[in-house]
This record gives structure tokens, sequence and C-alpha cells, in this order.
């Protein structure tokens, strides 16, 4: 089994060009989609349909009055005046998606960088959408799966790399077998570097420090460095949407 990895979103659009057939995709985009995306999963939302643009969440809202707005541009919740009239329901904090404001709801979410990863990989026999919360369950999911080779995916901030998914990526490599890249050897040794201290690590990071100066968003850099929190794979289907696999 091949293990590769793409360490920064400027990689993204050559997959496009890429045969990912018997390719699995593992995004990670730690601070904050798919940590937030695990954590609806696990209270019961049905569904989360990743989007690239505002205008394409709020017309699937316009179709089906029934789904839940959420996302972020710089960190905040969108709002009116970004969409075009409409407060989006929820932003991009995990701990906004309890099981009394998720549960049986499908959710369609635009982020800066996760959701535009994870419509990269549309491609891929399987995609995968992973987090520390979930990592175990992620790596017992593709240990079983065996495929030929999987891709991790790391999501990034604007067009650069982002420390805190690269870790994420060495955390999962370091449980899988197989015949490592260069990219894969990169990110297992600076999860090993940082393992002792993930919180640290992770607050330390451009988008941790971000969060950490804003007291409504400071504890989210906590709870995303959490190991094995949520025992679910969250696994896209062949729409795209992301739904739970336990």
């Amino acid at each position: 089994m091949k293990l590769d990895a793409i360490l920064a979103p400027g990689e993204l659009p050559a997959l496009a060009r890429r045969d990912l057939r018997q390719t699995v995709c593992v995004v990670f985009d730690i601070l904050r989609a798919t940590s937030t995306f695990v954590t609806a999963l696990h209270h019961g939302a049905a569904a989360i349909i990743p989007v690239s643009e505002i205008s394409e969440a709020v017309a699937l809202r316009q179709r089906q009055p029934g789904l839940l707005l959420a996302g972020e541009r710089h960190g905040v919740k969108i709002s009116a005046a970004q969409s075009g009239g409409v407060d989006f329901d929820l932003g991009n904090s995990p701990r906004e998606f309890t099981a009394a404001r998720v549960a049986g709801r499908t959710i369609v979410s635009t982020t800066t960088n996760g959701t535009r990863a994870l419509r990269a990989c549309a491609g891929a026999r399987t995609v995968l959408a992973a987090s520390f919360l979930n990592l175990a369950a992620t790596a017992r999911y593709l240990q079983a799966l065996a495929p030929a080779e999987i891709l991790l995916v790391c999501a990034g901030t604007g067009d650069g790399a982002a420390l805190e998914d690269v870790l994420a990526a060495g955390a999962l490599a370091e449980q899988l077998a197989g015949s490592p890249t260069d990219a894969v050897l990169i990110a297992r040794q600076m999860f090993a570097a940082a393992k002792g201290n993930l919180t640290a690590a992770l607050g330390g990071s451009q988008n941790g420090a971000c969060l950490l100066a804003r007291p409504e968003l400071h504890d989210d850099v906590a709870y995303c460095a959490q190991r094995d929190l949520l025992p679910l794979v969250a696994v896209a289907d062949t729409s795209g949407h992301l739904r739970a696999h336990r």
C-alpha cells in the first residue's frame, strides 16, 4: 500500500489530472472544518454537504428549506451581509454542533479551505474527513479497506500549509503500514516531535493563535486537540455527502 500526502492546498488542482480510482483520500482541516463535521455526525447529523462557495450553500437552502446552513469566512460565522441576506445557522466551531441543534438534520457547509479540499478529492475511490477526534476509528477503517493507495490531504490555510493538518496526517500515517513518500515522512517526523503536547502545538499554529485570540472560540483549540474522542468514520457517499460510519 502506498502512502502519499498533500501538505499544502497549492497541490490540490493537480488532483484533477490524477487517477484516483484506486485511492482513498483522507482530508484534514483540524482547525476546524473536519473536526466540526465529525462532531456533528457524532451528535446525530444525518449528513454534511460540503460546498465551496457561500452562493452554493444559499442556493441549496432555497431548494431544500430544511437544511441547516453552516460555515465561516475568516473564522467567523457567515452573516447576511456576506451571503446576500441570509444569516447562517451555525459557524465552524465544533462546540456549536450539539445534538440539540443538529440531530437528524442535514447540514450544508462552506469553509475557507476544508470544503474545497473535500471537493478536490471527488474522483477518489473513497473520501474520508478525519481529525484527531476520530483518528483511531479512521485508521481501523483504512486498515480493513486496504486500498492500493492512501492520500493524506491537508486542507491548509489560504494557499499555504497548516501545521495542525500536517501533524494530523503524520499521526494517522504513524498507525498505517505501507510505503511512504517523503511528504508522509515529513508529516510523521513533525508529529513525533509534537505529540507530547498536541494542545500546545495546535495553539502555537497560525490558526490556533487566531482562535485563542477570540474569547468565544478559544476553547476550540483544546477540543480539536483531543485524540480518539469519537468512535466514527466520516465517509463521503456517491453524492459527496459525508455520513457517519460506525
